[in-house]
């Protein structure tokens, strides 16, 4: 098992008027032959049946984009990237509230496939 370091982004504020708590997220990335399995640890609620719903504090879901592609939006705390090609590779991890909304939390890892 591979752990990727990365550098996080972690702010904290209000919305709202109201104070906004802020999740705590680490990641680990598992290296098998040519895919990568995203584990995300986190405090925040993962809650698949708001997604897309109004806002709660400390519940959402994954924002992940693989080498600056499109967003992938995941509603559970894995995600596994298949056939990748040889060579050096980029994951962004975000948390976001139900309605999409960031919570200011993402990390980016770099990563090889052999």
């Amino acid at each position: 098992m591979l752990t990727a370091c990365g550098g996080a982004k972690t702010t904290s504020g209000s919305r709202n008027g109201h104070a906004a708590h802020q999740p705590k997220m680490d990641v680990k990335l598992d290296v098998e032959g040519n895919q990568v399995t995203v584990n995300v640890i986190t405090d925040m609620t993962i809650s698949p049946e708001h997604y897309g719903m109004a806002r709660h504090d400390m519940e959402g879901h994954i924002h992940m984009y693989l080498d600056n592609g499109d967003k992938i939006a995941v509603k559970e705390a894995h995600k596994t990237f298949p056939d990748l090609p040889p060579g050096k590779h980029t994951i962004k991890v975000s948390l976001h509230n139900n309605d999409h909304t960031p919570y200011d939390v993402t990390k980016t890892f770099d990563f090889e496939i052999k």
